[in-house]
């Protein structure tokens, strides 16, 4: 682990049980200024389509209006799902933000779909281009970001505007060998979602750091671990406030989330014995205490990773109880 490991926030935009998207928005906004106000590092949005339970569909609209909410923190995306899109259209909308926001502006790229075949369909439009093309593209909106020649060809001479001084920061993210391995080989910065695949490799960031090859903006490498976190005034508190993301999590594995649900929905719930498995072989890989709980909690992953950041996912159906989850880790970090 570095000396100073960053902490920073990924907001899914949770719809919750009684509640619409326009209320999880409203939330959205109101956390990331109290987490600009608490120091955290970065504060990302994520994309998911055709959901009833996260309500950001569309990263970069949130980001122009979480930027103008906030002061210092980073913004940016976790992350757009670029098999879908043009990278040079991607790199436009994300020129313009850093424009607006300057050296605040990061751009998380993801291979993952965030939403079910049909919907993935329709977001192509007729597009034959998948996920196959994750890497070039990858690499034609890293020269796009830095005004440098694409690789496609026929895109040699495009050039994406505004110009910008510095480069909107890019990020890969992922869960899996693959994507440490092209984060590595074109010199970006690596977040692993390990709030998606708590089966981590023990040695994902060796992997990672072994083959990093430098690129136009990082000479180093830097890694970042996303997991769920609650913090509470006492554990018992913060594994009660747990319950609803346990019966969320159950109907996704079944299929069929929909909105996040009350705590005493999760406590009612007639769980079977196979859904019980479920849960309990992902508490130990998720942080849910005191403060100072989760604080060694973070503090022992950052040093069996060597990370240089943690980044935080925390849901709770009571967006009161969720900010003071961030307030209660921030004071003791």
């Amino acid at each position: 682990m570095k000396e100073q490991c960053k902490l920073s926030v990924l907001d899914q935009s949770p719809v919750k049980n009684g509640s619409n998207a326009a209320d999880a928005l409203q939330e959205t906004i109101e956390l990331a200024r109290l987490c600009d106000q608490l120091g955290y590092h970065r504060y990302w949005v994520a994309e998911h389509h055709a959901s009833d339970a996260l309500a950001g569909c569309s990263p970069e609209v949130l980001l122009g209006r979480l930027g103008a909410e906030t002061k210092q923190i980073r913004i940016g995306s976790g992350g757009v799902m670029l098999p879908y899109y043009s990278p040079y259209k991607v790199a436009e909308n994300f020129k313009i933000l850093q424009t607006l926001y300057p050296g605040r502006v990061d751009l998380g790229v993801g291979r993952a779909p965030g939403t079910d075949p049909f919907t993935a369909a329709a977001i192509r439009y007729g597009s034959r281009l998948g996920a196959e093309h994750f890497p070039n593209m990858v690499v034609d909106l890293q020269a796009l970001l830095n005004d440098s020649d694409p690789r496609t060809p026929g895109m040699e001479k495009a050039r994406a505007f505004p110009k910008v001084i510095v480069a909107p920061e890019l990020w890969m993210l992922g869960s899996s060998e693959d994507s440490a391995m092209l984060a590595a080989l074109t010199g970006l910065p690596y977040n692993f979602a390990y709030f998606i695949n708590p089966n981590i490799r023990a040695d994902i960031f060796d992997i990672y750091r072994e083959r990093f090859a430098p690129g136009p903006n990082l000479q180093a490498p830097w890694t970042c671990l996303t997991l769920f976190t609650i913090c509470a005034d006492t554990e018992q508190e913060a594994m009660r406030l747990s319950r609803s993301r346990d019966l969320w999590y159950v109907r996704l594995l079944q299929g069929n989330p929909g909105p996040f649900p009350t705590v005493q929905e999760a406590m009612d719930y007639p769980y079977s014995a196979a859904e019980l498995r479920a849960l309990e072989d992902n508490r130990g890989k998720r942080a849910v205490g005191t403060a100072e709980q989760v604080k060694e909690k973070l503090l022992a992953l950052a040093q069996q990773f060597q990370i240089d950041e943690i980044m935080l996912v925390t849901i709770t159906h009571d967006p009161q109880v969720r900010r003071r989850s961030y307030q209660l880790l921030a004071d003791v970090w």
